[in-house]
C-alpha cells in the first residue's frame, strides 16, 4: 500500500503544528493543510470523484496547490497539473487527452481554463479557487462551482485510499519531436522514492525553508521542491513568479536555505542590478545548497551567482520522466562544474549508440539512457511512443552525452528538435501545427536559437502564400492568441522558401541567420 499523499500525513500525525507553507503573511501548519486537503478530498468524493479517475489541477505557487494536489491524490484519483499559462485550446487538449473529470483552476486563469472546459464533455466539474473562499466564481455556467463552495461544511478527516504503489500518482505533460504533448504516468512509488532521494540530495531537514518560485505544476518544483520538504517535514516558502526581487526579498526574509531553480533564474539574480539593497550577507550565511536543473548551467552563470552568494550550486540532470531526478553533483563528493553528475540512489545511466543501442566507451558522446526507480510506467494511452522510449529495459532520453572516467555525466547536445526556454520544454511541430492555421502562412518551421537570457529563444521562419502580406507584429499576435506565453515565437523571420529534402521534409540544421 502506498499513496504519495503520505508525505503530508505523516507530517500533520507526528508534527500537527509545524509550519508547512508560508505564502506573503499566511503560515498554514502540516495539521492545518492535512484538514484542508480532507475536506477538498471529501469534497472530490461527493461530486463522485473515485480511485483511477483524473482531475486536472491548473494552479500557480500557493496554498491551493498543495491543498488541492494532496487532496486529489487521497480519493485515488491522479493528478494532471496543467501549465497555467495554457490558452483555452490547450486546455482542451489536455483535458480530453488525460481523460480528466474535473478541472481545479485559480481565479486569475479561470477565463481561459473555462474556454478548454466548455470544449470537452467528459469532464463535468470546473472548481474554481478564488482568493476569497467566500467570493462568487469569476466564470459562470453549467457544472462551475467554487473551491470554497466544494470544501464548506466537509469534514476535517478523511479515509486516504490505500493503493498499489504502481497505480498512477500523477501524469505530467511532457515535450516530445513528433505529434502532441505525451502524458508520462508517474506512479506513487517512482513519485514517493524521487522526493525521498531529492531531499537526500540537499540534505534536508525539518529546520529548512525551501524556496517555490519552480512551478509547482512541473515535476522540478513538485518533486525536488514541495514533495522533498514535505519529507523532510521543512516549510515552504511561495513564490507564485519569479522576479529577481521577488526571490532575493523572499530569501531574506524568510531566511530560506534551500533554493531550487532554472539557470535563467540564477543568471537573473546573479544580474539583478538591484541586488545589493538587499542583505546579501544575511541570504548567503542562510542557504546551505542550490540547486539547478532543466537546461545547461552555463559555467559564467555558476561561477558568478557563487562569487556574489558564496554558496554551491549542485547541478543535476532529469526528466518529466524521471519524476524527475535522475543525477547530480552530490555535496559529499567532488563536484565538476559542467557535469550533471553521477547517478542518484537507485538509479542507473550508460551512453549508447543511439541506432544499434550498444555501449559506448568513456569519453565518446552517445545517448542517454536511464534505468531505475523514478522511471515513469510509460505515456498515458500511448503504447507505441511508450515502446519507443523504454527498449530493452532502459528508457532513452533523446538527449545525447558523454561519461568520463569516473562516472560523472555530461549533456552533449539533444537528438530531439525540442526547445529549452527558460527551463520550460517547447516542441516546435505543436507551435508549427497551430500556425500554419493562419489563412496566410504557406509554411512554417520553428527552432530555438541561443539566447543570453532564456538559454534558448523560439524562432519562427515564415513562408506566406502567394500575394500575401503579414508584419511582425501581427504575427506574433496571432501565435499569442493560441499559444501559451512561454511558446510563442518571438523572432520572426519571412522567407520566400525553405530548405527541403526530396521527399518534402524541411531541414533545419540548415536554417541559419
Amino acid at each position: 500500500m502506498l499513496n504519495l499523499s503520505y508525505l503530508l500525513e505523516f507530517q500533520a500525525r507526528e508534527y500537527p503544528d509545524r509550519t508547512a507553507v508560508i505564502f506573503n503573511d499566511t503560515r498554514l501548519s502540516y495539521g492545518q493543510l492535512n484538514v484542508m486537503a480532507n475536506q477538498f478530498a471529501n469534497g472530490l468524493a461527493s461530486l463522485g470523484v473515485k480511485p483511477g479517475d483524473k482531475v486536472a489541477l491548473m494552479m500557480p505557487n500557493i496554498p491551493y496547490f498543495p491543498i488541492a494536489y494532496y487532496g486529489i491524490l487521497k480519493t485515488g484519483a491522479t493528478v494532471v497539473p496543467f501549465n497555467v499559462l495554457f490558452k483555452g485550446r490547450e486546455v482542451a487538449y489536455h483535458i480530453k487527452d488525460s481523460d480528466s473529470v474535473a478541472l481545479v483552476v485559480f481565479e486569475g486563469f479561470a477565463q481561459h481554463a473555462y474556454d478548454g472546459f466548455q470544449q470537452v464533455d467528459s469532464c463535468h466539474t470546473m472548481i474554481v479557487a478564488t482568493a476569497d473562499p467566500k467570493a462568487p466564481s469569476p466564470v459562470e455556467g453549467e457544472g462551475v462551482m467554487t473551491m470554497g463552495q466544494l470544501m464548506y461544511g466537509k469534514p476535517a478527516t478523511f479515509d486516504t485510499h490505500h493503493g498499489n504503489p504502481h497505480d498512477t500518482a500523477v501524469i505530467l505533460y511532457t515535450s516530445g519531436t513528433t505529434g502532441s504533448p505525451k502524458g508520462a504516468e508517474l506512479t506513487h512509488s517512482n513519485m514517493v522514492l524521487n522526493a525521498i532521494t531529492s531531499s537526500r540530495l540537499a540534505d534536508g531537514n525539518p529546520s529548512d525553508i525551501y524556496l517555490a518560485t519552480l512551478p509547482l505544476f512541473h515535476s522540478f518544483g513538485q518533486t525536488v521542491v514541495m514533495n522533498a520538504a514535505f519529507f523532510a517535514g521543512a516549510a515552504v516558502t511561495m513564490l507564485p513568479r519569479f522576479k529577481p526581487e521577488d526571490a532575493l526579498g523572499i530569501m531574506e526574509r524568510d531566511n530560506v536555505t534551500v533554493f531550487a531553480g532554472v539557470p535563467t533564474m540564477y543568471w537573473a539574480m546573479m544580474s539583478y542590478p538591484e541586488a545589493d539593497k538587499f542583505d546579501l550577507e544575511k541570504i548567503a550565511r542562510n542557504l546551505k545548497v542550490c540547486i539547478s536543473g532543466g537546461a545547461a548551467l552555463p559555467l559564467e552563470v555558476l561561477r558568478g551567482f557563487e562569487k556574489k552568494f558564496d554558496v554551491p550550486i549542485l547541478e543535476g540532470y532529469g526528466l518529466s520522466e524521471t519524476s524527475p531526478a535522475a543525477s547530480f553533483n552530490v555535496r559529499d563528493k567532488q563536484r565538476k562544474p559542467g557535469s550533471i553528475g553521477v547517478p542518484v540512489w537507485g538509479t542507473e545511466m550508460k551512453i549508447v549508440d543511439p541506432e544499434t543501442d550498444e555501449e559506448k566507451p568513456v569519453g565518446e558522446v552517445g545517448e542517454v539512457v536511464i534505468r531505475g526507480h523514478q522511471v515513469m510506467k510509460g505515456y498515458y494511452k500511448k503504447p507505441e511512443a511508450t515502446a519507443k522510449a523504454m527498449r530493452n529495459g532502459w528508457f532513452h532520453t533523446g538527449d545525447l552525452g558523454r561519461m568520463d572516467e569516473d562516472g560523472y555525466f555530461y549533456i552533449v547536445d539533444r537528438l530531439k528538435e525540442m526547445i529549452i526556454r527558460g527551463g520550460f520544454n517547447v516542441y516546435p511541430r505543436e507551435i508549427e501545427e497551430y500556425l500554419i492555421t493562419h489563412p496566410k502562412i504557406s509554411l512554417v518551421a520553428v527552432k530555438g536559437v541561443p539566447d543570453e537570457k532564456y538559454g534558448e529563444e523560439i524562432k519562427a521562419y515564415v513562408v506566406l502564400k502567394p500575394g500575401e502580406t503579414m508584419t511582425v507584429e501581427e504575427f506574433i499576435e496571432f501565435a499569442k492568441k493560441g499559444l501559451a506565453d512561454y511558446k510563442y515565437p518571438r523572432i520572426v523571420e519571412f522567407r520566400s522558401e525553405l530548405p527541403m529534402t526530396a521527399t518534402g521534409k524541411i531541414l533545419k540544421r540548415e536554417l541559419k541567420d
